[in-house]
C-alpha cells in the first residue's frame, strides 16, 4: 500500500498538482494536508487529520457505474471511521478553484 501511495505521489494528475499547490505548507487554517494517504484499504487523494477531512478529485474514470459504486463503498467506509469526504471534479479544480478552496475551508471546523 505504501509503495502504491508513493507511486501516486510521484505521478499526480494536473488537478492534483493544482490543488496541492494550495493545500501544502499549511496554507488553509494552518492545517497539515497529506497527499495520497493510505487509510484502511484505500489511498485517499488528500487527508487532513486536524479536521478529519478527506478530499477526493474525480476525473472521467470516476463516472462509470462500477467506479461510482466503488466510490460509494469507499466513502461509506471513510465516513464510518469518522472522516468527512469532500469530492470535486477535475473541472471544478481547473475552472472554479477559489470556490473549491472556500468549500474546503468551510468544512474545516
Amino acid at each position: 500500500m505504501k509503495l502504491r501511495a508513493r507511486e501516486l505521489r510521484n505521478n499526480m494528475t494536473e488537478s492534483e498538482i493544482i490543488l496541492w499547490s494550495k493545500l501544502k505548507s499549511k496554507q488553509l487554517k494552518d492545517a497539515q494536508f497529506y497527499r495520497q494517504k493510505p487509510i484502511g484499504n484505500y489511498i485517499v487523494d488528500f487527508y487532513c487529520a486536524k479536521f478529519n477531512i478527506v478530499i477526493e478529485l474525480d476525473g472521467s474514470q470516476h463516472f462509470t457505474e462500477d467506479a461510482m459504486e466503488y466510490d460509494k463503498l469507499r466513502d461509506e467506509y471513510l465516513k464510518a471511521v469518522g472522516l468527512k469526504v469532500l469530492r470535486f471534479t477535475n473541472l471544478q479544480i481547473k475552472n472554479q478553484l477559489n470556490e473549491v478552496l472556500k468549500a474546503i475551508y468551510n468544512e474545516m471546523v
